[in-house]
């Protein structure tokens, strides 16, 4: 086995180190890349060979999760770049942002009590709408200008709104109850 457990995530897939990425190539070079170093391909092998199968399997799986998630490839793509994003540390957030995260807690926490599934849908619309916006503002902040402080805060809203795209899952899950 020759690859190079040091190299980063896009460079183990032979993909530009981008936050736009052809998802098909990260999915077919995910499994060429399993199949070359799956554990039970080496389970014959003398334990040092085993090892390093199961080092290297781990390795791409983190790898494919990383990167086939909008969030946390932006977060990795960040990090390589030696930029923090901050998630724990800075909470401000535009005013703007704020209030539209409110506005869409009381929507649900209605939609919730009242066991409303149609409301539930626009909100979660509604939300799936702001996920696309903000990852299309991504992919221009980290691919195009390089503003990596503004991909931060972009990143940081985007935690924001798939939290709360969590919350509506966990609803509509309770209304199937």
């Amino acid at each position: 086995m020759k690859l190079d457990l040091q190299q980063d995530f896009f460079s183990l897939f032979n993909l530009p180190g981008q936050f736009q990425l052809d998802t098909t190539v990260l999915e077919k070079n995910y499994r060429a890349l399993q199949a070359q170093v799956h554990p039970d391909k080496f389970s014959h092998l003398p334990e040092v060979e085993r090892r390093l199968s199961m080092q290297w399997a781990t390795r791409v799986n983190e790898a494919y999760q990383t990167l086939r998630s909008p969030l946390n490839r932006a977060r990795y793509l960040l990090s390589i770049r030696g930029v923090d994003t901050q998630e724990e540390s800075n909470t401000a957030m535009p005013l703007d942002f704020l209030m539209k995260q409110m506005e869409w807690r009381e929507e649900l926490a209605d939609a919730k009590q009242a066991k409303n599934s149609e409301e539930l849908g626009k909100i979660e619309q509604q939300v799936q709408i702001a996920k696309q916006i903000l990852e299309q503002e991504l992919s221009q902040t980290l691919d195009n200008v390089h503003d990596y402080a503004a991909a931060s805060g972009i990143v940081r809203k985007l935690k924001f709104i798939e939290k709360l795209g969590e919350e509506i899952g966990s609803a509509f899950d309770e209304l199937d109850t």
